[in-house]
């Protein structure tokens, strides 16, 4: 009796969990979420970091189309990849991948123009190679590294639908440096029926039943057309917006105190100390705004 007490007792709290997680399925998918994830596309950063998620597959047939390599495998990839610099500004790549030969990726998807400026290429570009070696291991170590902007718009300015950007020295007839790093852009205004354009059509495409390729057009589906994949993206963007409000609040709170420090330090009757105090911000920071005033 006693053991079939205990089972029941166990159902009972399965059943409870089962329902809440239901109740808050049902809460979470809010019919504002629901209409932006009917209109997001593979270039829109937020839907991309979430399809392309655990989609070696997808990373791969990007990259062949792209490099007009058909056995290139893709080994490792991770979105939203965080790299960090020693001394100064890290980044998150949109896309990090590395394929069966040791070559490394940062692909990332642009909508604005600004986001794919040439010298935010030359920065992603250094931080893969300085996070690639380990003390003591020679140079010749490298891998080659290959940092791919696919622009909604055509960036270059040229009309092409790929532009190829390599280092050459100039006095031998641009003979390639051969450095192993490559900066490619790929223009998202191109419409040609080439593999390149079906690639930016399925990128930039809101239906998943209108793509060329099986692999997008199976993972856009399961985000998009499932019960399940509609959840997850939901509560994601739920996540998104809460961090938002978060960033909001620290960001007013910050404002704030500025705020009641300058009018502490323009009014001049407090010691710099007492102004930390008052003001919330560290002694160090006080000192810094009252230079920046001076």
């Amino acid at each position: 009796m006693a053991k079939h007490a205990q089972s029941k007792a166990r159902k009972a709290v399965k059943t409870v969990a089962r329902k809440a997680r239901a109740g808050r399925s049902a809460s979470v998918m809010k019919p504002e979420y629901l209409a932006e994830i009917e209109r997001f596309r593979l270039m829109d950063d937020d839907f991309m970091s979430k399809c392309l998620e655990n989609a070696p597959e997808c990373i791969e047939l990007m990259l062949r189309i792209i490099l007009g390599k058909k056995d290139l495998k893709v080994v490792k990839s991770q979105t939203e990849y965080p790299i960090k610099s020693l001394q100064g500004r890290g980044v998150r790549f949109d896309v990090f991948a590395r394929d069966s030969k040791g070559r490394e990726y940062d692909i990332e998807l642009q909508r604005a123009n600004d986001g794919a400026e040439p010298k935010r290429a030359r920065y992603n570009s250094s931080l893969m190679d300085a996070n690639a070696l380990k003390t003591g291991d020679d140079v010749g170590k490298l891998r080659d590294t290959y940092v791919i902007f696919i622009t909604e718009n055509d960036v270059m300015g040229g009309g092409c639908e790929v532009y190829e950007i390599d280092r050459v020295i100039r006095q031998m007839k641009g003979k390639q440096f051969g450095d192993g790093t490559h900066i490619i852009y790929v223009n998202g205004a191109t419409r040609s029926a080439t593999e390149i354009g079906k690639l930016v059509h399925d990128l930039l495409c809101r239906d998943a039943a209108n793509m060329y390729f099986d692999v997008f057009r199976k993972r856009v589906s399961q985000f998009k057309n499932s019960e399940e994949g509609r959840r997850y993206m939901c509560e994601a963007m739920e996540r998104l917006e809460a961090r938002g409000e978060a960033r909001g609040e620290a960001r007013g709170k910050r404002e704030t105190m500025l705020a009641t420090a300058m009018r502490m330090l323009k009014d001049g009757a407090l010691a710099l100390k007492d102004i930390a105090r008052y003001s919330g911000l560290s002694l160090a920071q006080v000192k810094k705004l009252q230079a920046e005033m001076a």
